[in-house]
């Protein structure tokens, strides 16, 4: 089966005429691909524009039509686990917009997330505050605007929730284990086992109710039993509340998912996990609602990162170096890029990070490549993007891609030293385009 087909074979289960009309092109700053054209000419069109007005900032090129396999892949993988979207980590508009049209949920963690959310149409009951450390003024604001869903993890957090939300619906987050993460959570948030039973206990003092169990096995996950290890500790946790009283309905499996296309077989494989442990600890009979936080899933891969070269200097050594083959050299590359740590690549900082950018110009195999620095634009010495890696000689002026680029960069970008934030160009193929509106179409008869 082709992408398209899939993708008609799910889009009249997940789209309605509602959400559709506001997130039209009138309504909305998407570009359609149309007559056969690609993510790449629309780079190549954008560079030749921003030449004409004598610019070179930076840009992103996302595509809706990645998340949308993203989606479909999902509920094919997932089926019983509803999504509801990080919104931390990406919160472009037309990102929201897609999927509140495909029928997500919203994972906000604070008053302004919230806020955002409703504002391009959520319902409030597509909304959990995935919080368990909230100001006052934001449990009240989630009150006053009819979230009622939010998670916790101590007595003082129910204390708070009492007082500004009494009749809130809570999931207690509990501590799972993450040591098989690239970025661990649980020294930060989570209640142990150890705790339920007080917390529970002092939840029912206070005449709150606990709908639910919530859990992060931590980012980028790479172990796919630690999740069948964080449901059995969820089920025991449910267990504890229930032979407290409490009737608990919600289980929600956090995020933690790898959203590049070069990891589907990681995805595919807890996927996998997942389904059997819910199987065996959660069954279907059960009557438990399973949902989950995806935000890197949906969004790494879907955005591409376009820069520049704005600076350069050629660094002749007295001793030669050898390149990343072998061959000796004497000179050493520095560049200064129009986007950085600043900007959206503040994932140059994590030791993973690796700097793989593609090229405008074609490269031949034969072209040196030299031992080269990358840096940010700004005045700060840790604007560093790469320290080392091996380029071929490239030029103020030259362009460089970087793909996988969606999956907090946009969300953790400033404008410090004045350097504008990347413009964000949403793009969707004609085809997945008309699709949509045939949906839409399907839904109103």
């Amino acid at each position: 089966m082709s992408n398209m087909e899939n993708q008609k074979s799910h889009a009249p289960l997940t789209t309605n005429a509602s959400t559709m009309k506001d997130f039209s092109p009138e309504f909305c700053d998407i570009g359609i691909l149309d007559n056969g054209k690609t993510i790449p000419d629309f780079i190549d069109d954008k560079i030749n524009e921003l030449g004409l007005k004598d610019s070179e900032e930076p840009f992103f090129v996302a595509s809706l039509d990645s998340l949308y396999m993203k989606h479909v892949r999902w509920v094919t993988k997932l089926p019983r686990v509803t999504p509801f979207y990080a919104v931390k980590c990406n919160s472009t508009p037309a990102v929201l917009k897609m999927l509140r049209a495909l029928g997500t949920g919203f994972d906000c963690a604070s008053k302004g997330e919230i806020k955002l959310a409703l504002s391009l149409g959520v319902t409030p009951d597509k909304i959990i505050y995935a919080h368990t450390i909230k100001p006052p003024s934001h449990i009240k604001y989630a009150c006053t605007h009819g979230v009622n869903m939010m998670t916790f993890d101590s007595e003082d957090e129910l204390q708070k929730i009492s007082l500004n939300h009494a009749k809130a619906k809570l999931v207690l987050r509990i501590a799972v284990d993450d040591s098989k993460s690239l970025t661990r959570l649980n020294f930060k948030f989570g209640a142990g086992l150890e705790t339920v039973a007080k917390l529970l206990e002092r939840a029912k003092e206070l005449s709150l109710e606990v709908i639910g169990v919530s859990f992060h096995v931590g980012n980028r996950c790479c172990d796919s039993l630690t999740f069948k290890q964080a449901i059995a500790d969820a089920r025991q946790a449910f267990d504890i509340a229930n032979m407290m009283g409490f009737k608990l309905s919600v289980l929600d499996i956090g995020g933690g998912y790898f959203g590049r296309e070069e990891s589907l077989d990681k995805f595919n494989e807890c996927s996998e996990v997942i389904n059997a442990a819910l199987e065996e600890c959660f069954p279907p009979d059960s009557g438990v609602e399973v949902i989950a936080e995806p935000g890197r899933y949906y969004v790494e891969s879907s955005f591409t990162l376009v820069m520049s070269i704005t600076g350069k200097k050629v660094i002749t050594d007295d001793v030669d170096e050898q390149d990343d083959v072998g061959k000796k050299c004497n000179k050493r590359m520095m560049y200064y890029m129009n986007d950085g740590v600043y900007g959206n690549l503040n994932a140059s900082l994590d030791p993973n990070f690796k700097f793989e950018p593609h090229l405008k110009r074609a490269v031949k195999d034969s072209e040196q490549r030299y031992k080269t620095t990358v840096w940010g634009p700004t005045c700060d010495s840790m604007d560093k993007i790469c320290d080392t890696c091996y380029l071929p000689e490239l030029h103020i002026g030259d362009w460089l891609i970087l793909n996988n680029m969606g999956a907090y960069s946009t969300s953790l970008s400033t404008d410090f030293n004045g350097f504008e934030k990347a413009h964000i160009y949403s793009v969707v193929a004609a085809e997945l385009w008309h699709t949509l509106n045939l949906s839409q179409t399907s839904n109103n008869n």
